[in-house]
């Protein structure tokens, strides 16, 4: 099998605490373990002794399952990284199976099963939204760029239609001269123009092997609200958001600009709406003082009656009076 699965085929170790029949949990850990067997299987046509204790059907039927698994798991682009998309992916790839063995696979795995994944709508930008001002297409995102759960930093390559006639002289010339200094080996010099670089707003980012000049901007999300990283739920609201974007491209509508200098836009992954996913997993409030969308109301509602997230607590502490709180030194 390609790179798709040899990227996650390291066995995991089970865990004490762990509610998936190979000894993993509803983590990255359990992706990890389907990508394993995957791989294993395109090597010896084996699929693991254990999951017969798990599902009905056959030997035969359950090798089937895994030709039809890896197959999908190729042709998957970029490869299922989070409990979330490995679990969809077995659902949709085992669709017509029954659903005792379906159930029992994912069980297995430590993977979400069926109701407990959070359905989205079709995540597909409209295409002239009114007040947009312009949009923009990332480059894939590194997971420590998420500041929290509604704050991105983004990088655009400069070779985007609307960014190459904008790049600033003395950017271009840094650049230039930091690929010589480099192909000279002289990396301290290739350092200091990159600080210079960076700087000004831009960096070079390497892509599959390759350089490229690509400027910065910081995305706030347009129309919620994520609890702070020292409020309940905040950690677990920037490590969600972290883990949808994290190495993908973003569509990003940009609305408008905040008062510190970042964009506020909608922002869109691989046919996902994060707003829409932030506000049904309980991780974010509908900022409804900046953005009236029913839409957005009516997801919120939807977590506040699940009492998901943030709002399995009885009386969720406001993230804007939190900040106001703190402000005021109360």
């Amino acid at each position: 099998m390609g790179n798709a699965l040899r990227f996650l085929c390291c066995r995991p170790s089970p865990e004490s605490d762990s509610v998936g029949h190979h000894g993993v949990t509803a983590s990255t850990v359990g992706v990890s373990a389907l990508a394993h067997d995957l791989y294993n299987f395109e090597i010896t046509n084996q699929v693991p002794q254990e999951l017969s204790k798990h599902v009905v059907s056959s030997r035969k039927a359950q090798a089937n399952w895994y030709k039809k698994l890896s197959e999908a798991w190729r042709d998957t682009k970029p490869p299922p990284k989070t409990p979330e998309e490995a679990s969809r992916l077995v659902i949709q790839t085992l669709k017509r199976h029954q659903k005792a063995d379906v159930e029992g696979l994912l069980a297995f795995y430590g993977l979400p099963l069926p109701h407990a994944l959070v359905e989205l709508t079709n995540g597909a930008p409209p295409s002239q939204p009114q007040g947009l001002r312009f949009e923009l297409h990332t480059l894939p995102v590194d997971a420590k760029a998420v500041a929290d759960g509604d704050t991105i930093n983004v990088y655009v390559s400069t070779r985007d239609p609307r960014e190459s006639s904008n790049v600033p002289r003395e950017v271009q010339v840094a650049a230039v001269q930091r690929s010589k200094a480099r192909a000279q080996k002289n990396y301290d010099k290739a350092d200091e123009l990159h600080r210079q670089i960076i700087d000004a707003g831009y960096r070079v980012i390497t892509v599959q092997n390759e350089d490229i000049l690509a400027r910065k901007y910081r995305i706030r999300l347009r129309g919620i609200d994520a609890p702070e990283s020292k409020m309940p739920f905040g950690q677990k609201a920037k490590e969600e958001l972290a883990k949808i974007v994290q190495d993908k491209c973003l569509k990003i509508q940009v609305f408008d600009q905040d008062r510190y200098g970042r964009c506020v836009g909608d922002v869109y992954c691989n046919g996902i709406f994060i707003q829409e996913s932030m506000l049904k997993k309980g991780l974010a409030w509908h900022y409804k003082a900046y953005d009236q969308r029913p839409e957005l109301d009516k997801w919120e509602k939807e977590a506040r009656a699940k009492r998901v997230g943030l709002w399995s607590s009885s009386n969720p502490e406001m993230p804007w009076e939190w900040r106001k709180d703190r402000r005021e030194g109360r």
